[in-house]
């Protein structure tokens, strides 16, 4: 029966469950006492939707305290393993992949170097398969027992009715791939078990929001800064975070050719692989047959050396110069959305670190418009180079609590999606 809301009863029981159930996620231990005050619950409500979670087995006592005068107070907390989630990182280095407990605690972890065969899909596919089935193995956990899996991915991700996750992802060579798709065939997972795929800064944003350095924001942007750069807003209209291609604003006309084809992006003076270029370019010894991370690592060690070794001056003008785009860049984002916080994340970012990043603080201070800017903060992430894989293990996690701490039911009513009828006509019969 649906009231005048159009919200059945089964509606207010699961926004009841997913109430009580975030509220000792986030802040428990708590008791049923203080759960009333924090879900906006009635005492009986509270007790029978705590009885409920407790004979699901995804909540369980914790101790108690002591209370005013009266009989001590039973804690409740999130049963840890009654509910695991698959977080994966699609990077520009490797494809990481971990297993976590409902309480994002890492049970196992795999992962897969990309090298020359870099973003081509089928290997990108393999490589998610291969690191799926070894975290389960490595866990000894049925794929049954998962709530989904989440991927963070470069590029524009697409939700449709009927192909799942389509991913445009113009740097890396991706045109309209039909990822979701891909990763159902031959997949070691059963069709029940929901695949969630997303931007990877989107990933990062959910991350350091949830866990991270942008708790208690309303209104903040996570950069990325790896290969490339981009960003996620977060505000209350946009609570989950909205990728931004921040990378492919322009910050110079006629400038250099960026990945994604067009001249002067902030991607083609920012990204840590425009930036090793640029060192090359200017007659940098940039190590040869090395990851980009290893890479941006000799040459940090060349601008900043330690004892008495002088400093690489193209090394170190390249920095500086990368600095202030980078500056000018958080620039547009303090103008446009007047955030109250930028965290810098992902592996560049993290690498760069503290010695980077007050360099950039004042160009993006000095560039912006001075009443935004005297609003904002700019720090590094605080979740570290596994952000973005916590944040794709967090997108089951989300969908879990929308319905109540239930797993989703199949509709026999709805007609498969595109990737199931395809998998149907490829099977012999």
């Amino acid at each position: 029966m649906a009231g005048r809301s159009g919200r059945t009863v089964r509606d207010l029981r699961r926004a009841n469950r997913g109430a009580v159930l975030q509220r000792l996620y986030f802040d428990g231990p708590l008791s049923r006492f203080e759960l009333g005050p924090v879900t906006g619950l009635s005492s009986g409500s509270v007790s029978n939707v705590v009885a409920d979670l407790i004979g699901d087995g995804l909540v369980e006592e914790a101790g108690s305290v002591d209370s005013d005068g009266g009989r001590p107070r039973t804690l409740l907390r999130v049963t840890p393993d009654s509910g695991h989630m698959i977080g994966v990182d699609v990077g520009e280095t490797r494809v990481r992949v971990e297993l976590f407990d409902l309480t994002l605690t890492e049970l196992a972890r795999a992962e897969r170097p990309l090298e020359q065969q870099r973003y081509e899909v089928d290997v990108i596919v393999d490589h998610i398969h291969a690191g799926i089935t070894e975290v389960l193995a490595a866990a000894g956990l049925a794929p049954e027992r998962l709530l989904g899996v989440g991927i963070g991915v470069p590029g524009i991700v697409e939700h449709t009715p009927d192909r799942g996750a389509v991913v445009h992802g113009q740097t890396i060579g991706w045109d309209a791939i039909e990822l979701e798709s891909l990763l159902r065939n031959g997949s070691p997972l059963p069709d029940g078990v929901p695949c969630f795929i997303d931007n990877g800064a989107r990933t990062l944003g959910q991350a350091e929001m949830w866990f991270g350095a942008g708790r208690g924001a309303r209104n903040a942007l996570v950069v990325l800064f790896g290969s490339g750069v981009g960003a996620c807003l977060v505000t209350p209209e946009a609570e989950h975070g909205r990728a931004v291609e921040w990378g492919h604003l322009t910050v110079r006309v006629r400038g250099r050719r960026c990945r994604c084809g067009a001249l002067g992006c902030l991607e083609a003076y920012a990204g840590a692989e425009s930036l090793l270029a640029r060192w090359r370019e200017e007659g940098g010894r940039v190590p040869r047959g090395v990851d980009e991370e290893t890479a941006l690592t000799a040459m940090l060690a060349a601008a900043y050396p330690s004892g008495t070794v002088a400093a690489d001056p193209v090394a170190l003008a390249v920095l500086e110069e990368t600095a202030e785009y980078l500056g000018a860049g958080l620039s547009d984002l303090i103008n446009l959305f007047q955030p109250e916080r930028i965290l810098v994340g992902g592996w560049a970012g993290l690498q760069l670190g503290a010695r980077f990043l007050p360099a950039v603080r004042n160009h993006a201070l000095s560039y912006a418009l001075r009443h935004p800017a005297e609003n904002v903060t700019i720090e590094l992430g605080s979740l570290g180079p596994d952000a973005v894989t916590v944040g794709a293990a967090i997108l089951p996690l989300a969908d879990f609590f929308a319905r109540g701490g239930r797993r989703p039911d199949p509709d026999p009513e709805s007609p498969p999606p595109a990737w199931r009828r395809a998998l149907r006509e490829r099977t012999p019969h």
